[in-house]
Formats: structure tokens, C-alpha cells, sequence
């Protein structure tokens, strides 16, 4: 946990709408985090970590690897020797980084990723990762960012790694608008969208990032861009320096959100209106019949959300107005008033929005509050459900697929099976 001057003041955000912003001791999970689901999206790729064996042990948890899997991530632990300076680290990175490509020939894409340990940040991975993508290009290319929890909660470690894949995109080689979706999805959730997009006749869809390395999507002055995701500020802004265009609109959860996500792509390409209807109509009523079931058990109930994913925006418009849920709170990391200003305009006018975390504070108001569900982090959720609270782990929310019509139902059980299983637990 990161310590912080405590304090808070109330702002003011494009609504405009009061959010209470705090600066305090902060409940986080690592950067490093997003490797798990990076890892697995970009199939020919590795992730170095070079940090602690902490590191290590937080990555091997976080994904559940069997020692005797072929996983592709690592860590290059900071050892004794290295601390006291009895080995050039740049020689001890180059020697494992030869070790790795000779043992998994099949990598093609190889991320070195910096870590909080003072002797890690004090190495220029940036020059090293350089070094070695001349040494051995072209068969890897080389690239770096960093996932220091010092610098990035947990779903920011895939904007660190899309960031820096951007430069290393192809420009535009055609003058006609290109469509590229941005952000980590399920090979389904992308495959659907795919669908959607080929039956409203845009032509190039392009994905960041890529199944594989070698589909890096092309960027420049003709491509228009959707994010997925809400925590890519640093991504969207290597593209905008490219170029490209950011389409403005909520985020593609539940249906509401995936309806005006992809309108926002049907008007930037012409599509016509009553196409995007006939194309659309079948999944929203099946996604909205789906969603019933989940109203009924959560219409009515109290929410609070701590800051965590950068997630919680999108979550609470979508669980307040498809689910009828009462928000108490909804506190968010950081909150990006232009990539987020279509999702605010949606929240019920009297809601408590939060930016930063002060954890004391927070948690004096989320108990004083007695909601009757609490999303949290790790850290927080077993200490609440002593007190008698129903959580729900924030970190779930990453890892399940939950984008688009087909994804809204199980979007919904999420938030549903902790409070059967409380009724269960105390009936």
C-alpha cells in the first residue's frame, strides 16, 4: 500500500457533479497483475518481470500456475549478488533474456517489465529492452513498461503494456477509415463484436492488442478508435499522438452500454440507422429477457463500491439503471472526465462519486452505510464479511469475460451470487 498525505477536497467533473477527491493510505493491487490476462490474449508473447522473488510469488498466485506448466512469464529475480554489486545487471538481464529465447524458440514478442524495487527502477529497461531487440531482430521484437505497484493499480499494467506497443504499430496503409478496438477482450467477447461489426459493413476492424504480434494493427490519421476498456489514458494518448481518433461513448457493458458503444462506431462509418437496428434488435432482446431474473433479485438493493479497477463508472451506471440498484458510493482510482464523460452523464443525479482513496475514511463511511453489497478488493473483502458485510471481489470483474450482449446476464450473476449466498449462509 501506497502512503499518502490524508486529506480530501470536492471537485467538480463535466456533469458537472460534486466528486470527492482523496489522498490517503490506498487499498491496491499490483500492476504486475495484468500479465495474467495479457499473457494469455497475446499468444505469442512473453512477459519478463525483472523484480523481487515478491514479484514472483504475486504473479504464480494471481494465476494459479502449476510449477511444472510452461506459462508464458517469468521473473528475473534481483538477487543477493546483484544487490551488493558483484554482477553487472545489464550483463545477468542479457544472459537470461538469451536463455529464454533459446529455450521457448516460439516467442516472438518479448516484454521486459520493471518492477518497485529501488534496484529495478534504477535500471534503464527502456535501453536494455532497445539493446536486445537489435541483437535479436527480427526474429523477437523487444519491448519494455513498467508495472510497478508504485506507480499503477492493477488494471493500469495493461495500459503500461498497450502503451507501448503503439509505437511499434505500422502506419495506416490505406486512405480509407480503419475501425481498431482497444483494450484486453475474451477471444468470445471479440469474436461477437466481430460479427456485429461485419454485419453493419465496416470494413477494417483491427484489435489492440492482437492475438498475435504479428497482427499489430495499423495507426494513423485514418483510424477511429472504440476503447474497451476505461482505464487506458495513457494508450489512447500514444494513439491520439499517432493520429487517430477517439470515438466517444460508454463502455460496452450491459446492454444499454454495449448499444450506444457500438452506435458510436455505426455513426462514425456510416451505417445506416435502420441497419444498425435490424442488426442489433435480436441481441438486445435476448440480452434484456436475459437480465430479468437479475432484476428481480437485485432491484432495490444498496451497492457500495470502493476504488479499485477503474471499472466501477461503467459498473455502477449499468447496475443502477439495468438493475435498479441504489448506488450508496461509487469510488474510482482515477477518474478521466473526458474518457468518462458519457458514462456520468447517465448516473442518477445524486450520486456519491469518490476519485482517489483515503481507506480509513472510506471504510468508516461504507460501515456507517450498511449496504447490502460491498465490491472490494482482496484486502478489504474478508475483512468486511467478518463484520457481517456481503462483498464481491472487484478483481473477478477483469477476469470474467463481461463486455457485450451475450456477456450481460453473467454480468449480472456476478453481483447476484454473493447475496444468494449470504440468504443461504443465514437461512
Amino acid at each position: 500500500m501506497n502512503v499518502h498525505v490524508q486529506g480530501c477536497e470536492v471537485t467538480a467533473d463535466v456533469a458537472p457533479r460534486p466528486v470527492r477527491r482523496e489522498n490517503g493510505q490506498r487499498e491496491v493491487f499490483c500492476g504486475l497483475t495484468g500479465i495474467v490476462w495479457l499473457h494469455r490474449k497475446i499468444q505469442d508473447a512473453f512477459f519478463l518481470v525483472v523484480g523481487s522473488r515478491t514479484c514472483a510469488h504475486l504473479i504464480q498466485s494471481a494465476a494459479g500456475v502449476m510449477i511444472f506448466a510452461e506459462p508464458r512469464f517469468a521473473t528475473a529475480i534481483m538477487e543477493e549478488k546483484d544487490l551488493a554489486g558483484l554482477t553487472d545487471a545489464n550483463d545477468e538481464l542479457d544472459r537470461i533474456v538469451a536463455q529464454l529465447i533459446a529455450r521457448r524458440p516460439d516467442i516472438r514478442l518479448l516484454f521486459l517489465v520493471g518492477s518497485c524495487p529501488s534496484e529495478v527502477i534504477k535500471l534503464d529497461l527502456s535501453r536494455a529492452a532497445l539493446r536486445l531487440s537489435q541483437k535479436f531482430s527480427p526474429g523477437v521484437r523487444i519491448l519494455n513498461y513498467s508495472g510497478s505497484g508504485i506507480e499503477t493499480t492493477f488494471t493500469q499494467g495493461e495500459d503500461a503494456c498497450l502503451a507501448s506497443l503503439v509505437p511499434a504499430a505500422p502506419p495506416n496503409g490505406t486512405s480509407e477509415d480503419q475501425l481498431l478496438i482497444v483494450g484486453s477482450l475474451a477471444d468470445v467477447v471479440e469474436d461477437q463484436f466481430m460479427r456485429l461489426f461485419d454485419a453493419f459493413g465496416i470494413g477494417t476492424v483491427q484489435f489492440l492488442p492482437p492475438r498475435n504480434s504479428a497482427a499489430l494493427p495499423e495507426v494513423g490519421p485514418n483510424t477511429r478508435f472504440l476503447l474497451a476498456q476505461p482505464f487506458l489514458a495513457d494508450t489512447a494518448r500514444a494513439l491520439e499522438d499517432r493520429g487517430a481518433v477517439r470515438l466517444a461513448a460508454p463502455f460496452p457493458l450491459g446492454v444499454e452500454g454495449t448499444t450506444a458503444w457500438l452506435r458510436a462506431a455505426a455513426a462514425a462509418f456510416g451505417v445506416p440507422p435502420a441497419l444498425f437496428e435490424t442488426v442489433t434488435q435480436p441481441y438486445r432482446i435476448r440480452a434484456e429477457q436475459a437480465l430479468v431474473r437479475y432484476r428481480d433479485q437485485l432491484g432495490g438493493r444498496r451497492i457500495f463500491l470502493f476504488p479499485d479497477s477503474q471499472l466501477e463508472i461503467p459498473l455502477a451506471r449499468f447496475l443502477s439503471r439495468e438493475l435498479s440498484m441504489q448506488l450508496v458510493e461509487v469510488g474510482t482510482p482515477y477518474l478521466h472526465r473526458e474518457h468518462l464523460a458519457e458514462e456520468l452523464r447517465l448516473l442518477p443525479d445524486d450520486v456519491v462519486l469518490s476519485e482517489g482513496q483515503d481507506v480509513d475514511l472510506q471504510l468508516d463511511r461504507c460501515r456507517m452505510a450498511r449496504p447490502d453489497l460491498v465490491v472490494c478488493g482482496l484486502g478489504l473483502a474478508n475483512p468486511l464479511e467478518a463484520e457481517g458485510m456481503t462483498t464481491k471481489w472487484s478483481i473477478e470483474l477483469v477476469f470474467t469475460p463481461i463486455q457485450g450482449y451475450e456477456q450481460a446476464a453473467d454480468l449480472a450473476g456476478l453481483f447476484a451470487r454473493p447475496l444468494v449466498r449470504r440468504a443461504k449462509l443465514v437461512a
